[in-house]
């Protein structure tokens, strides 16, 4: 996906303050749940809750206002219950920032959900993404 760096995501020296690219992270991940047919909204309709586990970043270089920013998201491990995903953000093929986030799917209940069991679909779709380059 593409993002536009905003004046209101940089401070007086124009530079993207650290915090949104945490954001960006976020976007990246509903984009891809979209992408897959498994938008947050039909997830949590279904009962499940993707929760942030955990985070992982590396700012390699500054963005600044009006930068256009490549970010590709990927999976990068599934085992049921937790996914864990990574970003890599560039701007003209220069890249500036990446991470990984971790997530755990919890019940309403706080309990952990076993996706294979729960969402066939959805892992079916995991799958298949971490099969591509």
């Amino acid at each position: 996906m593409k993002h536009k760096v905003q004046y209101y995501e940089t401070d007086m020296m124009a530079i993207t303050h650290h915090s949104n690219y945490i954001r960006w992270m976020e976007e990246a991940r509903v984009d891809l749940m979209d992408q897959i047919g498994y938008p947050y909204s039909r997830m949590e309709a279904e009962g499940v809750l993707c929760v942030v586990k955990s985070l992982q970043v590396n700012f390699l270089k500054p963005c600044t206002f009006g930068d256009d920013v490549d970010i590709t998201i990927g999976v990068k491990d599934f085992n049921g219950v937790i996914i864990t995903l990574i970003y890599e953000m560039k701007v003209k093929d220069v890249p500036v920032f990446t991470g990984t986030s971790e997530h755990v799917f919890l019940n309403r209940e706080g309990k952990f959900v076993r996706m294979k069991k729960a969402m066939p679909e959805f892992c079916a779709a995991i799958e298949q993404q971490m099969k591509k380059p």
